[in-house]
Formats: structure tokens, sequence, C-alpha cells
């Protein structure tokens, strides 16, 4: 890097402001991209936001700390946008109640082959034990998911990194899955993503349509529930 380029970098990481601004700007560039390439999967605004984070910090050698001070904010809004998710789900609701068996036979039965299939897969490659409970509640929302893997013995900042690429998979990949299936009805894929890709799969729902989007969001909330119960107490068979 430049010299000067290198100071004026110091100067402005100094600024708690920084790492919200280079977030915003991340991801209003990624989203423009999205929607130039016609929404097509492959260009997630997401998974292109993170790449130029990454890039960005690792070639300012800019701590995740420094980075983090200003981009906390956005963190802090993770809370008030799930709670605001209750919004479309209460337009569904007639529908979430005619489909009220459906739905919970898709929840334990998703819950349960996410983390399952999970550990087993890591256990077939020799992961060590504390990599397979990191892996277990990889489908869950990032802070439910950080707060078991601790709780079990896993590694909460793996976890974290999993749920993320988790996420990002299921949003780029889910529709093509869908599609080979013929699974066409907006609810069912909408809980599909939900269960399996959490938040940033919630949120890819609510681009194909409001409904996919609110059972997305269902999805997500009882497997967060559901997880948090079942991975503790099944944890301890692991050893």
């Amino acid at each position: 890097m430049n010299p000067q380029l290198g100071q004026l970098w110091v100067y402005l990481a100094a600024s708690p402001l920084l790492g919200l601004t280079v977030t915003l700007l991340a991801y209003q560039g990624a989203f423009w991209l999205y929607r130039r390439s016609g929404m097509n999967p492959l260009a997630n605004p997401v998974l292109i936001a993170v790449a130029v984070l990454v890039l960005l910090l690792t070639a300012t050698g800019t701590a995740y700390e420094s980075y983090f001070a200003g981009a906390q904010f956005v963190h802090f809004l993770l809370g008030p946008a799930t709670v605001a998710l209750a919004v479309p789900l209460y337009t569904q609701f007639r529908r979430v109640r005619a489909m009220l068996l459906p739905v919970l036979a898709g929840l334990v039965s998703g819950c349960i082959t996410a983390a399952l299939s999970a550990v087993l897969v890591a256990r077939l490659f020799g992961a060590s034990l504390p990599t397979q409970l990191s892996l277990a509640p990889k489908s869950v929302t990032t802070p439910i998911a950080m707060g078991i893997a601790e709780r079990i013995g896993g590694i909460p900042s793996l976890t974290a990194v999993l749920v993320i690429v988790t996420g990002i998979l299921g949003a780029v990949g889910a529709r093509w899955l869908f599609d080979a299936l013929r699974l066409r009805d907006p609810a069912i894929r909408g809980f599909a993503i939900g269960i399996a890709s959490h938040g940033i799969g919630t949120a890819r729902a609510f681009q194909v349509s409001e409904e996919a989007g609110a059972f997305a969001a269902l999805a997500m909330g009882l497997n967060g529930v559901l997880t948090a119960l079942l991975v503790p107490a099944f944890a301890g068979w692991l050893g």
C-alpha cells in the first residue's frame, strides 16, 4: 500500500464510523451487482459484501475488533429486524394455522436432519469432537448458534463462520434444488430454507415473495428454539 494512503487509512480507522460506512457501502455495491445480474442467486449480495470486507481488512491489516467497533450498530439492528419479521408472518397466519401439522413435522425432521447430518459428515472425515459440536447448531441464527456451541463444548467463533457459510450456500443454491425437486409452493420453499439457512436464507425468501419470507421467518424462529432444546440434550452422546 502507498505510504500516504496507509497513513490516511490509519487516521480513518481510528473513527468508529469507518466500520459502519464500509459495511453499508460494500452491501450497497453488492446489492447493485445483484440487481444488475437479474437477481441471480450466484450474485448473492451477502456473499459479495463479505468477500469485499474480508479483502479490505486483510489488505489494510485492520483488526476485526477495530472494524466491529463501528459495524456493531448493524449487528444491533439484527434484533429489531428479527422482531419485525412477525409482521408478514401475521398476514399469513390463517395459512400457517391450516398447515399446522405439516409445519410441526417439517420443523422436527428439519431440525434433527440439519444437526445430525452435519455431525455425521464431520465425524466421517475425522473432525475433532469440538469441531463436530461446533457444526451441530450451524442452521440456526448466529447468536443462538454461538450460545449452543459454547454450552456443549464447541468453538463459538467457528460456529459463527459455519452459520454464515450455511446461510450463503442455502441462499445461493436453494432455488435450483427446489426446482429440481419440483417444489413450487412458496410456503414450502420458504419454510425449508428458513430451517436450513436461517436469516440469510430468510432474506432471500423475502426477495422471492412475502409468503415465502413469512414461512421462512417462522421456520427460522421455531428452529432456533427447538435446536437450543435438542442439541444440548443429545450432545453428550457424541463423546
